[in-house]
């Protein structure tokens, strides 16, 4: 429940949603047998200027020591390169606009060979009012192939944070719910003392008058 929690903060912080971006990290365990989502994100430092990109991925599986072009996406659409991912790689980023933001694909039915470390790159054409500029952008990312989902270290400290986060909300209010009432007891107290001197005075002043009225019918 609280992976899930996770995952859909995360799916909502990375959305492009009029310009907006933030580079999120992607995550880098995946279950044999399961689908993987191969997260690499570039935001553009100036939203404003108008921009195109093509993407391409590589892989360099465990042991091998050069990367091979696994697949391209450009203004035409996806291309797998590479058949070892024939029919299991599809396109997860940036829809509808040239303008990549989000290059993430995402894998079908992994297996532990799809273990090793992959690549993708930004080719990023910034189009400027009286020039354009190409720019090149790279991001790694190392998976490990698992029989089984086990729990990461960022996973549990996340959840203890929110614990520990419950907790001192509710020491807080627990605080202030003391100093509300010592404060409202101690106004109480001070409103009946204010009373009783009045009322004490009031009668002081009765009696002052009584006793000055006997004076002069005698």
């Amino acid at each position: 429940m609280f992976a899930l929690l996770i995952a859909t903060l995360l799916t909502t912080t990375v959305s492009l949603c009029n310009g907006a971006c933030s580079e999120v990290d992607s995550d880098t365990e995946a279950v044999a047998g399961k689908g993987f989502k191969l997260g690499c994100i570039s935001c553009k430092m100036r939203p404003e200027v108008e921009a195109s990109a093509t993407v391409d991925w590589y892989f360099k599986a465990k042991g091998e020591a050069d990367y091979a072009h696994i697949y391209n996406y450009n203004e035409e659409g996806p291309h797998i390169v590479d058949e070892r991912f024939e029919d299991r790689v599809d396109w997860n980023g940036s829809k509808r606009s040239q303008d990549i933001q989000d290059a993430s694909i995402y894998v079908f039915n992994v297996t532990f060979n799809d273990s090793g470390t992959y690549r993708c790159f930004f080719h990023r054409l910034l189009t400027y009012e009286f020039y354009e500029y190409q720019t090149v952008v790279s991001k790694l990312v190392h998976l490990k192939v698992v029989a089984k989902a086990t729990r990461g270290t960022a996973s549990i400290v996340s959840e203890v944070m929110m614990y520990v986060s419950i907790i001192g909300l509710q020491a807080w209010l627990y605080i202030e719910m003391v100093y509300c009432f010592r404060k409202i007891s101690a106004a109480g107290e001070e409103a009946i003392r204010e009373s009783a001197n009045a009322e004490y005075l009031a009668i002081a002043s009765e009696s002052k008058d009584n006793c000055a009225g006997v004076q002069v019918a005698e």
